[in-house]
C-alpha cells in the first residue's frame, strides 16, 4: 500500500473552521482570461471520490462496511483511497448496462432551481459570465442566441438515452455484525440480514459527519448509539446552514429500511443523478484539480535504535523509491 501524505479525511476535518466542512465552492480572483470561476468545494469533491471508490467496489462484488473519515486516505496527488478492508464482504456478481427507453425514465431530472429556500446555499456560481474550467461544470455556458438553440423536446427526440451502468450487487446477504456503532445500518442492528445497501447508510452517515462535525446518532455509550439508529429519526442541527439538496440526499441515505434507501437498487448511478451532484463531469473527476495537495514528506534515511555487531545499517531512500518505504518481514 502506498503511503499517503495527506492523512486521512477525519484529522482533515479536525483542521477545519468549526471542525467540519463547508459545502461552499472558492471563488477565485477574476484575470483576463476568465471574468469569474469557482473551484468544487473540498466537501463535493472528496464524497464524489468517495462514491466513486463505493461504484467500483460494488462493481466488483465487494460491500465495504466500514466507510467512515478514518479509512478514507489523501494521497499524494491530493485524491483519496479507501484503506481497511478486514470487515469488507465478496460476493459474486456481474455488472449489467440497462438501456433506458424514454426520457421519462429517469427518476431525477436536473433542475437548476431545485433549492428554492432562501436558506438554502448551493455551491454553484449564479453569475452568468462565471465559468468552472473543471470537472465539476463539463459545460461552458453556449454562445448560440435563444433564437439558434433548439427546443429540449425536439432536441430529446433527436438523442436517444445511453445505456445505464447498474453495479449494485443486491444479491449479497450476510448476518454479520460488523462495523463502526456510529456508522452501523439498522438491519445490521437488528440481526434481520443485510446487503450492498449497508454501505449507501454509511455513506449518508459519512456525509453527515463531514458537514456537520458529528454523527448523526451518537448517544451517551455504545448501547444508546444503537438504540438511536434503530428508533430514533434522522435530524439536522441549524448550524451550520446547508443546501436542501444536501439535506435531501442524506436524508434519502439514512432510510431505516434499507428496500427504500436511495440506491438500493440502482447502486451509485441513482445517486450520481441527485441534484446535489449537478455539474460534475463523472468520467473526468480523476483528472480535476484536487482542492489542496498534500506537501511533499522528505526522507532521507530510515531511523533505527542503536545498532549492535549483527544489524544492519540504516539504508538512505534514493529518489526513485519516492513514498514507499522497504522493511525487512520477520
Amino acid at each position: 500500500m502506498e503511503f499517503c501524505p495527506g492523512g486521512d479525511l477525519h484529522t482533515l476535518r479536525q483542521r477545519q473552521p468549526g471542525k467540519h466542512f463547508t459545502e461552499l465552492a472558492v471563488k477565485l480572483k477574476p484575470n483576463s482570461d476568465c471574468p469569474c470561476y469557482i473551484l468544487p468545494s473540498t466537501y463535493r469533491f472528496y464524497v464524489a471520490e468517495v462514491l466513486l471508490a463505493l461504484e467500483y467496489l460494488h462493481m466488483l462484488g465487494i460491500v465495504y462496511r466500514d466507510l467512515k473519515p478514518e479509512n478514507v486516505l489523501v494521497r499524494e496527488d491530493g485524491h483519496i483511497m479507501l484503506s481497511d478492508f478486514d470487515l469488507s464482504l465478496r460476493c459474486a456478481f456481474n455488472p449489467t448496462l440497462v438501456k433506458l427507453s424514454t426520457p421519462e425514465s429517469e427518476p431525477l431530472q436536473k433542475n437548476s432551481t431545485y433549492c428554492v429556500q432562501p436558506a438554502c446555499i448551493e455551491p454553484s456560481c449564479i453569475q452568468p459570465s462565471c465559468v468552472v474550467p473543471t470537472c465539476f461544470s463539463p459545460r461552458f455556458f453556449s454562445s448560440k442566441s435563444k433564437k439558434d438553440r433548439k427546443p429540449k423536446n425536439e432536441m430529446g427526440n433527436q438523442v436517444s438515452p445511453l445505456p445505464e451502468l447498474i453495479a449494485e450487487p443486491t444479491n449479497a446477504r450476510s448476518m454479520s455484525f460488523v462495523g463502526t456503532h456510529e456508522y452501523l445500518a439498522p438491519e445490521i442492528v437488528k440481526g434481520q440480514g443485510h446487503g450492498s445497501a449497508v454501505d449507501w447508510w454509511t455513506f449518508g452517515i459519512f456525509l453527515y459527519e463531514l458537514l456537520f462535525g458529528k454523527t448523526p446518532f451518537k448517544g451517551s455509550g455504545n448501547r444508546a448509539t444503537l438504540f438511536n439508529v434503530v428508533g430514533q429519526p434522522l435530524r439536522f442541527p441549524e448550524s451550520p446552514v446547508v443546501s436542501f439538496a444536501a439535506r435531501d440526499l442524506i436524508r434519502g441515505l439514512l432510510v431505516k429500511e434499507p428496500q427504500h434507501r436511495l440506491a438500493y437498487k440502482r447502486g451509485a448511478t441513482e445517486i450520481k443523478q441527485h441534484p446535489f451532484f449537478e455539474g460534475v463531469n463523472w468520467a473526468l473527476i480523476r483528472c480535476a484539480s484536487p482542492p489542496e495537495i498534500p506537501k511533499p514528506v522528505e526522507i532521507e534515511r530510515i531511523p533505527v535504535p542503536t545498532s549492535s555487531a549483527g544489524d544492519k545499517p540504516a539504508v538512505p531512500v534514493t529518489k526513485d523509491q519516492k513514498n514507499y518505504l522497504e522493511f525487512d518481514f520477520f
